[in-house]
């Protein structure tokens, strides 16, 4: 699923309840449309299921990097690419950035096509736990009452899971945990979220290239049996990749981050329906209630995040 683009610096958005003008309203379209385009994903992989999900991981890398090396030319930013690539520490980044990138994607790409949708929904209502995790436990944050209450809701849903899945929810865990570090490892590359992913992408081509031409030789490879409607979704994946980030990131900067975090839960909930109702994965009571300690871990959060910027808004003297 998902958001390429670092998040906004709260200090630096508009408070809670500053007025909604053009500017801000067509953020919030432009973000709804970045989500519903990533929770719509799930029906586009869908169509590549024949396919197996290393080597459309491989096409993915291979045409985002092509699409990617257009919309830097079109920016101009090209030097700051090549800066990005001579600095070592900055470069590094890059490659951790490219490494959890790789693993988002190919978890994400796996479950869907082997029919554990609701799994990976799982994984972004997780995402924003994972993040506040991250905050307490490697950035030395203290965490509020709230916080530590929705830690304690996402533990239980896991054994809950746990045990109704027969082993832990690892498709999930995963991509929370890819998706977060992810995250912070994008807050700390000097580069704009567009150029940020460009160069994740540049890094990933040569691996893309070496998979893909190991793969291509056995007879279930796309180069052995792919028909045209099939290229034409396999090289979409680029696009796909492109088109919500440039979206995203447009949103990022038009909105305050009290609207543009609950926008995130678009996706996951696009995904939970689909793979309960369209695509009929099952659903017993047991994960039900695993679930439902999720979403009230993140109704916590989010009315303490709520509840927390009008504070802050009231103590400013006027």
């Amino acid at each position: 699923m998902t958001s390429t683009g670092r998040a906004p610096d709260l200090a630096q958005t508009p408070p809670l309840d500053t007025p909604i003008g053009v500017s801000v309203t067509r953020g919030v379209q432009v973000g709804v449309a970045a989500y519903l385009i990533w929770g719509l994903l799930t029906i586009y992989w869908k169509q590549l299921t024949a396919f197996e999900a290393a080597e459309l991981i491989g096409w993915r890398m291979l045409f985002a990097a092509v699409v990617m090396g257009v919309i830097v030319t079109v920016r101009g930013t090209w030097p700051k690419i090549y800066a990005a690539f001579r600095d070592a520490r900055t470069l590094m980044r890059l490659v951790l950035a490219a490494l959890l990138l790789t693993a988002n994607w190919g978890s994400y790409v796996w479950a869907v096509v082997n029919d554990r949708v609701i799994e990976t929904a799982l994984g972004y209502f997780m995402a924003p736990l994972a993040t506040m995790a991250i905050g307490v436990f490697v950035l030395r944050e203290t965490p509020s009452l709230a916080q530590r209450v929705a830690f304690g809701l996402a533990s239980v849903a896991v054994v809950v899971l746990t045990l109704s899945y027969g082993r832990p929810p690892w498709v999930a865990i995963i991509l929370a945990g890819t998706w977060s570090f992810y995250g912070l490892t994008k807050r700390r590359i000097s580069l704009d979220a567009v150029d940020s992913l460009a160069g994740e992408t540049f890094v990933l081509l040569a691996p893309a290239i070496v998979l893909l031409f190991a793969i291509s030789g056995r007879s279930t490879s796309a180069v052995s049996s792919a028909d045209g409607g099939d290229w034409m979704f396999i090289a979409g994946t680029g696009i796909i990749t492109a088109v919500p980030l440039m979206l995203f990131a447009s949103a990022a900067k038009a909105i305050p981050f009290t609207l543009l975090g609950p926008l995130n839960l678009i996706v996951p909930v696009i995904n939970f329906g689909l793979g309960w109702l369209f695509y009929d994965e099952s659903m017993p009571a047991d994960r039900i209630v695993g679930f439902s300690f999720v979403w009230v871990a993140l109704l916590v959060v989010m009315w303490d995040r709520v509840d927390a910027a009008k504070q802050a808004r009231i103590s400013i003297p006027t």
